[in-house]
């Protein structure tokens, strides 16, 4: 454990875990935050899979690219931060010009959360919203663990409590780089998507409406390709409607490291975005420059603006309901 400096009123804290081997982890109090990621190749050398900053200032200085934090109350876009609720209009915090995205201009991911536990193995962290945060109703008291559970398995679990009915969509906004960070871009990584279906979207990246089918489409990740073939305009930012089977949402390798990950989650859809938006010469790890396609997010969600699509699946917490989103990673040494 250390200190990582003062924000939010209080001092940030950050933590290493490891599953006892090989892979090991660095999080934070501030943004409930992914730092680092160290996994093995199949020459045995470790890499660190996640983009970041060596310190706190950094995430401060480029908060718009959420690097590894958690992200709420509700994450991805609202259009026009807008939605009916209880015979009325809720008015949410608008941050992407007319839009809500990622919880507001304040959202978890610029917050400081409490350490309600900390051990070799993982950190729990805690954050209370109150009633009314950034437009949203109802108090919520959240939870966001990070757990090495076995040797290459990671768990990200984050809970969220409701004192009366209101909405909740969290996300964890890493960015990978099964190369390592700092290694340029990935588009000759491999990544498969257990997802028939996907939300076309418009210009301000909101959902059109009804999912469309992968197949035949950039969006068909059905089986291992390459991330740089076959890229729609503007590049992917969208939302796969995972077929929720027992096997792993998604898997993603880099072919020259042997780097690989199985994604298990119970949430219907994963967010993709290949980072085109990244600005050139951003700062990295250990001198590390990135940029355009120097990651991939892998959120898993609700669906984004289901506030606004009663067909999507729901993200209405009930009072005294409790939201439960599970992620867990499963490193591997691929052939």
């Amino acid at each position: 454990m250390g200190d990582w400096g003062v924000v939010d009123g209080g001092m940030a804290q950050v933590f290493s875990i490891s599953d006892g081997g090989n892979c090991s982890a660095v999080v934070s109090s501030y943004g409930a935050r992914l730092a680092q990621l160290w996994v093995p190749g199949r020459d045995g050398v470790l890499a660190d899979i996640v983009l970041g900053h060596d310190d706190l200032q950094g995430y401060l200085d480029h908060p718009t690219t959420y690097f590894g934090a958690t992200c709420g109350r509700y994450a991805n876009r609202i259009a026009g931060g807008r939605f009916e609720w209880a015979g009325g209009v809720v008015q949410l915090d608008c941050n992407e010009g007319v839009n809500h995205l990622h919880g507001g201009a304040h959202g978890f991911d610029k917050r400081l959360w409490q350490v309600l536990r900390a051990d070799p193995r993982g950190v729990v962290f805690g954050l209370a919203s109150p009633d009314g945060e950034m437009g949203f109703p109802g108090a919520l008291a959240i939870e966001a663990r990070y757990e090495f559970v076995g040797p290459g398995r990671l768990q990200i679990v984050m809970t969220a409590r409701a004192d009366q009915a209101t909405v909740v969509n969290l996300v964890n906004h890493a960015y990978f780089n099964m190369a390592g960070q700092g290694s340029g871009a990935v588009d000759a990584q491999l990544l498969q998507v257990d997802a028939a279906q996907y939300l076309p979207v418009d210009a301000a990246l909101l959902p059109l409406g009804a999912p469309a089918d992968v197949a035949g489409t950039p969006f068909d990740f059905r089986e291992l390709r390459t991330l740089g073939s076959d890229v729609p305009a503007g590049g992917f930012d969208h939302n796969f409607c995972l077929t929720g089977g027992a096997g792993p949402a998604v898997v993603a390798v880099d072919p020259a490291s042997g780097r690989g990950l199985r994604l298990f989650t119970n949430q219907p859809g994963v967010q993709i975005y290949t980072g085109s938006y990244l600005p050139e010469g951003l700062p990295g790890k250990a001198g590390a420059v990135t940029g355009a396609r120097a990651g991939f997010t892998l959120e898993t969600q609700k669906w984004p603006d289901s506030p606004n699509h009663p067909e999507y699946p729901s993200t209405v917490v009930t009072a005294g309901g409790v939201y439960d989103h599970q992620m867990e990673f499963v490193f591997f040494v691929a052939a």
